[in-house]
C-alpha cells in the first residue's frame, strides 16, 4: 500500500496550517486537505487577539499555550515576512480591561505567572486612552498582550508551505471516511467537488484540525468530544486613523485597533448549530457595548458585519494530542 503523504492533516485553518508547517520543518511530508477553502472560517472570522480575554479565569493548560503563543508569534511574524514578503501585523498594542469585577484574583494570576499585569485608576485610564466613555473607574493594563491580522497570517503560512516540495494541497475535499487497519488509521477517502469518484489518500498519521467541524469527522470513527460550534458575530468600523491605540475590552465586549484605521468590535457568544447568518440583534448588541465603550462610535455606521464559527469544547480547552484507541490519529481543535 503506497503512502502518499507521512501525515494528513484534515482542516486548513490556522491550526490546520502551522501544523502542517512544523510537520515539514521537521523533514514530514504533508497533504492538507480542505472541504472548502483554506482559512476561510473562524480563522478568517476572529479578532486575532493572541491571548484569551480573561486569561485567569481559565484552566492552567490553556494558561501554558497562550503563554506559548505571546512568546511564538513575533518570531513567526518575521520568519514569514523573510518567507514570503506578507506582513501579519502583529501589533503589541496592549489590552486595557476596564472594570473587571475579580481585579485582585486577576493581579494575582499575572504575579504567579510572569506576566506584566497592572492596576490603573480613573486618572491612568484616561489618560492612556482619552477617548473613552466616561465612567470607568478601574482598569487592567497588559501591555504584551498584541493582535494579528488573521487573513494576512493564513495567507502567509500557505504562500510559506506552497514553496515546500514535501507539502501538497486539496481544497474543496470533504472526508468521507477512514480507513482503518488493525489499531491505526490508515488512510481517509475523500470526495472533491465536480469529481465522481470517491479518493483514497494514505498516510502514516492523520491529524484532525477541523476545527468546529471536527466532531462531525470524528462521529465517523464512534468517537466523541465536547467539541461544538460556538457563533461569534463582528462588526468592522473605518477611521482616517485609529480612534484608540490598545485593545478594550469591558464586559465581555472587545475593541480592537487596526493599524490602517479599522476598529473590530466584537464579539457575540451564540450556540446555534452551524448557522452563520449574520443578525439584526447582535448588530444592535455589539453596537450598544460598542458606543458604551466609545462614544465617537455612536455616529458611524459599521461598514461591515459578519459571523464565525470557533470550536467550544468544556472550560475552553483544546483537544491536543492522540486519539484512542488509533495509534496514529491526532487532534488539535477545540
Amino acid at each position: 500500500m503506497a503512502q502518499n503523504s507521512d501525515v494528513i492533516v484534515v482542516g486548513a485553518g490556522i491550526n490546520g496550517l502551522l501544523v502542517s508547517r512544523m510537520l515539514i520543518a521537521s523533514g514530514a511530508s504533508v497533504t492538507l486537505i480542505e472541504k472548502h477553502e483554506v482559512a476561510k472560517e473562524s480563522s478568517w472570522a476572529g479578532g486575532g487577539i493572541v491571548s484569551p480575554l480573561y486569561p485567569w479565569r481559565y484552566d492552567a493548560a490553556v494558561t501554558a499555550l497562550a503563554n506559548w503563543a505571546q512568546a511564538f508569534y513575533p518570531q513567526l511574524a518575521e520568519e514569514l515576512l523573510a518567507e514570503t514578503g506578507i506582513d501579519v501585523q502583529l501589533h503589541a498594542c496592549g489590552l486595557l480591561m476596564l472594570d473587571a469585577p475579580d481585579q485582585q484574583q486577576a493581579l494575582v494570576w499575572a504575579a504567579t505567572q510572569g506576566h506584566t499585569m497592572l492596576a490603573c485608576g480613573c486618572d491612568s485610564i484616561y489618560k492612556k486612552e482619552t477617548a473613552l466613555a466616561a465612567g470607568f473607574e478601574s482598569g487592567l493594563w497588559m501591555p504584551q498582550v498584541g493582535n494579528i491580522r488573521n487573513p494576512r497570517l493564513c495567507r502567509a503560512l500557505l504562500a510559506s508551505l506552497q514553496k515546500q516540495p514535501g507539502f501538497s494541497l486539496m481544497t474543496q475535499a470533504a472526508v468521507t471516511g477512514f480507513m482503518i487497519s488493525g489499531s491505526s488509521i490508515s488512510g481517509v477517502s475523500v470526495k472533491t467537488a465536480g469529481e465522481a469518484e470517491v479518493a483514497h489518500l494514505f498516510g502514516g498519521a492523520i491529524v484532525i484540525t477541523a476545527g468546529a467541524w471536527s466532531q462531525q469527522l470524528l462521529e465517523k470513527l464512534s468517537l466523541q468530544t465536547a467539541i461544538q460550534p460556538v457563533k461569534g458575530q463582528m462588526l468592522l468600523y473605518k477611521f482616517p486613523k485609529p480612534p484608540i491605540e490598545s485593545i478594550i475590552l469591558n464586559q465581555g465586549k472587545y475593541l480592537i485597533p487596526r493599524q490602517d484605521g479599522h476598529l473590530l468590535v466584537g464579539s457575540t457568544l451564540e450556540y446555534a448549530g452551524f448557522d452563520k447568518t449574520s443578525t439584526s440583534p447582535a448588530r444592535q448588541t455589539l453596537s450598544h457595548s460598542a458606543v458604551a465603550m466609545l462614544p465617537a462610535l455612536e455616529k458611524i455606521e459599521p461598514v461591515g458585519q459578519w459571523a464565525g464559527l470557533r470550536p467550544g469544547s468544556t472550560g475552553g480547552v483544546p483537544y491536543i494530542g492522540r486519539l484512542e484507541p488509533y495509534s496514529n490519529f491526532y487532534i488539535n481543535s477545540g
